[in-house]
Protein backbone atom coordinates (compact mmCIF):
# COMPACT_ATOMS: atom_id res chain seq x y z
CA UNK A 1 0.00 0.00 0.00
CA UNK A 2 1.61 2.95 -0.96
CA UNK A 3 0.37 6.87 -0.70
CA UNK A 4 -0.14 7.07 -4.82
CA UNK A 5 -2.53 4.47 -4.30
CA UNK A 6 -4.58 5.83 -1.50
CA UNK A 7 -5.25 9.27 -3.20
CA UNK A 8 -6.25 7.19 -6.20
CA UNK A 9 -8.64 4.52 -4.35
CA UNK A 10 -10.47 7.96 -2.79
CA UNK A 11 -10.27 9.94 -6.33
CA UNK A 12 -11.60 7.14 -7.71
CA UNK A 13 -14.05 5.92 -5.25
CA UNK A 14 -15.70 9.99 -5.36
CA UNK A 15 -15.39 9.92 -9.58
CA UNK A 16 -17.89 7.10 -9.64
CA UNK A 17 -19.86 8.22 -7.02
CA UNK A 18 -20.56 11.45 -9.25
CA UNK A 19 -21.20 8.85 -12.23
CA UNK A 20 -23.68 6.99 -10.47
CA UNK A 21 -25.57 10.28 -9.48
CA UNK A 22 -25.48 11.35 -12.55
CA UNK A 23 -23.13 14.67 -12.37
CA UNK A 24 -21.00 16.14 -14.70
CA UNK A 25 -17.84 16.39 -12.07
CA UNK A 26 -17.63 13.05 -12.39
CA UNK A 27 -15.58 13.11 -15.70
CA UNK A 28 -12.53 15.71 -14.25
CA UNK A 29 -12.60 13.79 -11.33
CA UNK A 30 -12.50 10.29 -12.92
CA UNK A 31 -10.01 12.04 -15.55
CA UNK A 32 -7.54 12.63 -12.21
CA UNK A 33 -7.99 9.30 -10.95
CA UNK A 34 -6.53 7.52 -14.52
CA UNK A 35 -3.83 9.69 -14.62
CA UNK A 36 -3.33 8.31 -10.80
CA UNK A 37 -3.55 4.73 -11.97
CA UNK A 38 -1.89 4.86 -15.08
CA UNK A 39 1.36 5.53 -12.63
CA UNK A 40 0.15 2.91 -9.82
CA UNK A 41 -0.15 0.15 -12.70
CA UNK A 42 2.99 0.65 -14.19
CA UNK A 43 4.51 0.21 -11.07
CA UNK A 44 3.45 -3.13 -10.28
CA UNK A 45 3.85 -4.10 -14.15
CA UNK A 46 -0.38 -4.48 -14.90
CA UNK A 47 0.64 -2.95 -18.29
CA UNK A 48 -2.82 -3.50 -19.53
CA UNK A 49 -4.14 -1.60 -17.16
CA UNK A 50 -2.14 1.29 -17.22
CA UNK A 51 -2.69 1.48 -21.05
CA UNK A 52 -6.55 1.05 -19.97
CA UNK A 53 -6.15 4.20 -18.02
CA UNK A 54 -4.84 6.38 -20.63
CA UNK A 55 -7.43 5.23 -23.19
CA UNK A 56 -10.14 6.08 -20.27
CA UNK A 57 -8.43 9.36 -20.35
CA UNK A 58 -9.58 9.49 -23.98
CA UNK A 59 -13.47 8.38 -23.33
CA UNK A 60 -13.72 10.50 -20.62
CA UNK A 61 -13.22 13.36 -23.01
CA UNK A 62 -15.75 11.89 -25.30
CA UNK A 63 -18.02 10.94 -22.42
CA UNK A 64 -17.72 14.53 -20.91
CA UNK A 65 -19.04 15.78 -24.54
CA UNK A 66 -21.91 13.19 -24.70
CA UNK A 67 -23.07 13.87 -21.12
CA UNK A 68 -22.97 17.41 -22.06
CA UNK A 69 -24.99 17.47 -25.48
CA UNK A 70 -26.95 14.72 -23.66
CA UNK A 71 -29.06 16.96 -20.90
CA UNK A 72 -32.31 17.56 -20.54
CA UNK A 73 -33.49 21.35 -19.58
CA UNK A 74 -33.26 20.68 -16.05
CA UNK A 75 -29.99 19.42 -16.40
CA UNK A 76 -30.28 15.90 -15.60
CA UNK A 77 -28.36 13.45 -17.87
CA UNK A 78 -30.75 11.48 -19.93
CA UNK A 79 -30.50 7.27 -19.91
CA UNK A 80 -30.90 6.04 -23.40
CA UNK A 81 -31.20 2.14 -24.02
CA UNK A 82 -28.93 -0.32 -25.12
CA UNK A 83 -29.95 -2.21 -28.13
CA UNK A 84 -29.86 -5.84 -28.22
CA UNK A 85 -27.55 -5.78 -31.38
CA UNK A 86 -24.85 -3.27 -30.21
CA UNK A 87 -24.90 -5.08 -26.60
CA UNK A 88 -24.06 -8.41 -28.68
CA UNK A 89 -21.18 -6.15 -31.08
CA UNK A 90 -19.86 -4.57 -27.43
CA UNK A 91 -19.14 -7.93 -25.89
CA UNK A 92 -17.55 -9.19 -29.03
CA UNK A 93 -15.44 -6.66 -29.37
CA UNK A 94 -14.39 -6.81 -25.87
CA UNK A 95 -13.65 -10.72 -25.88
CA UNK A 96 -11.75 -9.53 -29.14
CA UNK A 97 -9.89 -6.76 -27.59
CA UNK A 98 -9.00 -8.88 -24.69
CA UNK A 99 -7.58 -11.84 -27.03
CA UNK A 100 -5.79 -9.29 -28.88
CA UNK A 101 -4.00 -7.73 -26.01
CA UNK A 102 -3.71 -10.75 -24.30
CA UNK A 103 -1.40 -12.15 -26.99
CA UNK A 104 0.49 -9.04 -27.49
CA UNK A 105 1.27 -8.85 -23.86
CA UNK A 106 1.80 -12.20 -22.94
CA UNK A 107 4.51 -12.45 -26.07
CA UNK A 108 6.17 -9.26 -26.06
CA UNK A 109 6.25 -7.92 -22.22
CA UNK A 110 7.04 -9.32 -18.78
CA UNK A 111 3.21 -8.46 -17.83
CA UNK A 112 1.90 -10.00 -14.80
CA UNK A 113 -0.99 -11.30 -15.33
CA UNK A 114 -1.80 -10.81 -19.44
CA UNK A 115 -4.35 -13.02 -20.04
CA UNK A 116 -6.56 -11.35 -17.33
CA UNK A 117 -5.66 -8.03 -17.30
CA UNK A 118 -6.02 -7.83 -21.32
CA UNK A 119 -9.63 -8.90 -20.78
CA UNK A 120 -10.60 -7.05 -18.12
CA UNK A 121 -8.92 -3.86 -19.53
CA UNK A 122 -11.03 -4.60 -22.95
CA UNK A 123 -14.59 -5.29 -21.09
CA UNK A 124 -13.37 -1.80 -19.26
CA UNK A 125 -13.28 -0.21 -22.71
CA UNK A 126 -16.49 -1.51 -23.60
CA UNK A 127 -18.21 -0.30 -20.32
CA UNK A 128 -17.12 3.12 -20.40
CA UNK A 129 -18.36 3.75 -23.95
CA UNK A 130 -21.18 2.38 -22.85
CA UNK A 131 -21.08 4.80 -20.08
CA UNK A 132 -20.56 7.70 -22.24
CA UNK A 133 -23.79 6.68 -23.97
CA UNK A 134 -26.02 6.59 -20.93
CA UNK A 135 -26.68 3.36 -21.29
CA UNK A 136 -27.87 1.75 -17.76
CA UNK A 137 -26.41 -1.46 -18.96
CA UNK A 138 -23.28 -0.37 -18.54
CA UNK A 139 -23.40 -1.13 -14.99
CA UNK A 140 -24.19 -4.31 -15.71
CA UNK A 141 -21.14 -4.90 -17.49
CA UNK A 142 -19.49 -2.99 -14.75
CA UNK A 143 -20.18 -5.44 -12.24
CA UNK A 144 -19.01 -8.75 -13.71
CA UNK A 145 -15.79 -6.78 -14.89
CA UNK A 146 -15.07 -5.59 -10.96
CA UNK A 147 -16.04 -8.89 -9.00
CA UNK A 148 -13.32 -10.37 -11.69
CA UNK A 149 -10.88 -6.89 -10.95
CA UNK A 150 -11.06 -7.63 -7.25
CA UNK A 151 -9.43 -11.10 -7.32
CA UNK A 152 -6.86 -9.93 -9.39
CA UNK A 153 -6.13 -7.18 -7.49
CA UNK A 154 -5.97 -8.88 -4.23
CA UNK A 155 -3.56 -11.65 -5.88
CA UNK A 156 -1.11 -8.57 -6.83
CA UNK A 157 -1.26 -7.22 -3.02
CA UNK A 158 -2.88 -4.29 -4.20
CA UNK A 159 -5.44 -4.18 -0.79
CA UNK A 160 -6.96 -1.14 -1.39
CA UNK A 161 -7.14 -1.15 -5.13
CA UNK A 162 -9.48 -4.61 -4.35
CA UNK A 163 -11.08 -2.58 -1.88
CA UNK A 164 -12.01 0.08 -4.05
CA UNK A 165 -13.28 -2.62 -6.86
CA UNK A 166 -15.32 -4.03 -4.41
CA UNK A 167 -16.83 -0.59 -2.92
CA UNK A 168 -17.29 0.16 -6.76
CA UNK A 169 -19.20 -3.15 -7.42
CA UNK A 170 -21.64 -1.48 -4.58
CA UNK A 171 -21.80 1.92 -6.73
CA UNK A 172 -22.41 -0.12 -9.72
CA UNK A 173 -25.55 -1.77 -8.19
CA UNK A 174 -26.88 1.50 -6.71
CA UNK A 175 -26.24 3.88 -10.34
CA UNK A 176 -27.80 0.42 -12.19
CA UNK A 177 -30.90 1.05 -10.10
CA UNK A 178 -30.88 4.71 -10.45
CA UNK A 179 -30.41 4.70 -14.02
CA UNK A 180 -33.00 2.32 -14.51
CA UNK A 181 -35.13 4.75 -12.41
CA UNK A 182 -34.27 7.61 -13.98
CA UNK A 183 -35.01 5.94 -17.79
CA UNK A 184 -38.17 4.99 -16.50
CA UNK A 185 -39.50 7.92 -15.73
CA UNK A 186 -38.72 9.49 -19.42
Amino acid sequence: MSLLEIIAVAVSFLGIWLTARRRLLCWPVNLLACGLYFKLFLDVRLYSDMVLQALFGLAIVYGWISWIRGREEAGEVIVSPLPARRAVAGLALGAMGGLAIGWITSRYTDAALPWMDAGLSSFSLVAQYWTARRHAASWLLWIVVDVIYVGMFVFKELWLTAGLYAAMIGLAVLGFRRWQQARDRS
